[in-house]
């Protein structure tokens, strides 16, 4: 099929499957996994997945078309985004075979969802600093620990947990990642609501959880390099906005304050020329990643880079928008001053603005890192928090 047959096919499955408005709240969860089927059997989920491990098989050409297409809807994805845009492309990459094959499709076909189990209350930006325990027990692993800020925890199936199994090595080296079920009983999940008034984020609670060593991910005392398989895909998926429910028009978007805004005023216009500039700027840099990716070279850390500009764009869009449209847009609980309160958590997420422009310097211009001592020391010798 060409590229133009693809697309107008996309578009066809699109004005037929894509739901017309917001689905109730207690149905969602369930009727979005009903769309996320419907979505796989036709053929639109996991587009550039290996066939092999049940995705499509196909390029970047046919995930950008279908995700122009896509641009048009308000689709049903956001509850996935974290197995599509992160632990799914991990297990795609570092996984087994056997954990290929009992994971991926489910995931891709949204039996089953999926969180990220990275962060904690002493480890944010310094992930690197966890204190989540997991213990050699037979032939597996026992988990006891706290994790924080986990999008999507209170529906997910699955988690990808980075735990400490070395005391006795460094901080970055004494690190182990997991597959974890997230619905055995000693796993407790707690909500936690954001200034928007929403609660998409947990704390996660691991008491004497049993975790097979089957679904270990990488070899043990070596998550840390399976972490960075994560963390670079995290930001690429945030900066590209994959998974996240797509979004036929954003409250804030420049189409929307032009309708808004007073554009005979000189001054907005050049500020809504600004944000077409930025807005385009990230679309070729995502857009250059992507061919790179599809030839075979990875971005690495260069998708800090895509995920820096985002957040800044982002804040710069919220910014404009509360000038344009006045103080009612923060406090009408509308779609806008959701758009508008939700901003700086993108400055957060996937790693905090500094770390981003650190990672830039260090690895991609090539400038000396600032001194480190934390690197060379046993994590039992390090004063992090309280080690039991």
């Amino acid at each position: 099929m060409n590229l133009d047959a693809y697309r107008h096919a996309a578009r066809a499955w699109l004005e037929a499957n894509a739901p017309s408005e917001a689905y109730p709240e207690g149905e969602a969860v369930a009727r979005a996994k009903e769309f996320m089927a419907r979505l796989y059997d036709a053929g639109y989920s996991g587009i550039t997945w290996p066939a092999r491990w049940g995705g499509q098989g196909l390029t970047q050409e046919e995930e950008r078309a279908f995700a122009a297409e896509a641009r048009r809807f308000t689709l049903p994805t956001y509850v996935f985004s974290i197995g599509l845009g992160m632990t799914g492309p991990t297990l795609v990459e570092r996984g087994t075979d056997r954990q290929r094959e009992r994971f991926v499709r489910p995931l891709l076909r949204g039996e089953e969802i999926w969180c990220q189990l990275f962060s904690e209350p002493g480890a944010g930006s310094d992930v690197a600093s966890l204190q989540t325990r997991a213990v050699r027990d037979g032939d597996g692993w026992i988990v006891n620990g706290q994790k924080v800020w986990t999008s999507v925890a209170h529906h997910a199936d699955w988690g990808l947990l980075l735990a400490r199994t070395d005391v006795e090595a460094t901080k970055h080296r004494g690190l182990t990642m997991f597959v974890v079920d997230m619905r055995h009983p000693g796993v407790t999940v707690r909500p936690l609501k954001d200034m928007t008034g929403r609660a998409n984020f947990n704390e996660v609670f691991f008491d004497d959880v049993p975790v097979p060593d089957e679904h270990r991910v990488g070899e043990a005392n070596d998550g840390w390099s399976v972490a960075v398989t994560t963390l670079l895909h995290e930001r690429l998926s945030i900066s590209a906005g994959v998974g996240m429910g797509n979004r036929k028009e954003d409250p804030s978007s420049l189409e929307a304050l032009r309708r808004a805004a007073d554009t005979s005023d000189p001054l907005v216009r050049d500020e809504l020329v600004e944000l077409h500039i930025r807005t385009r700027a990230l679309a070729l840099f995502n857009r250059r990643l992507a061919q790179e990716a599809e030839a075979g070279v990875f971005p690495g850390a260069r998708g800090s880079a895509a995920k820096l500009l985002l957040a800044e764009l982002t804040m710069f869009q919220a910014d404009l928008a509360t000038r344009l449209t006045g103080p009612a847009s923060v406090v009408g609980g509308d779609p806008l001053s959701h758009a508008i309160s939700l901003a700086p958590a993108m400055s957060l997420g996937g790693g905090t603005n500094e770390i981003m422009r650190n990672i830039i310097g260090e690895r991609v211009l090539g400038l000396p890192p600032g001194p480190r001592v934390d690197k060379t020391v046993p994590f039992k010798d390090l004063k992090v928090g309280t080690q039991g």
